[in-house]
């Protein structure tokens, strides 16, 4: 009976790990300054790897902006965020540039959100995951923390 109860506990526990993603312990300071002046310092398991190593190829025009490092900071933020980077068949493609915010994972899990939300002033950008997910920065993204109330509706 203990096993049961044990295995059903675990089974309802999956669906809310899945929208946790903690940033993993090795992330380099260089990560979090450069990448945190800007925007949340994104969860490495957000994207894959081809798809960091293009982003961090490209920072001299990182959407519309200039956040280029130099070289020994390229290679130590690239090497740890395709260590821990998600994989592709999970994420899908995230294009070219590649965007988180175009990565099938991400599509289905926003499908529902009317484009209304996208455009309201608190969010501004599907790119500002901080707006409705209060712990994006820590690497919770679950439903029922959502920040703006009307969105859990």
């Amino acid at each position: 009976m203990k096993k049961i109860i044990l295995i059903t506990l675990l089974a309802c526990s999956f669906p809310a790990l899945a929208d946790r993603l903690p940033m993993p312990g090795n992330a380099p300071a260089s990560f979090k300054s450069e990448c945190s002046s800007c925007h949340i310092a994104y969860q490495p398991a957000l994207l894959a790897a081809d798809d960091w190593r293009k982003l961090m190829a490209g920072l001299k025009d990182h959407f519309g902006s200039d956040a280029a490092v130099d070289s020994k900071t390229n290679l130590e933020i690239t090497n740890f965020l395709t260590r821990n980077a998600g994989e592709v068949s999970r994420l899908g493609s995230a294009g070219n540039p590649p965007r988180i915010t175009q990565t099938q994972r991400f599509v289905r899990k926003h499908r529902e959100v009317p484009a209304k939300f996208w455009r309201d002033p608190r969010v501004k950008s599907a790119a500002n995951c901080e707006a409705c997910h209060r712990g994006a920065a820590s690497g919770n993204y679950g439903e029922h923390d959502i920040a703006i109330p009307e969105l859990r509706e």
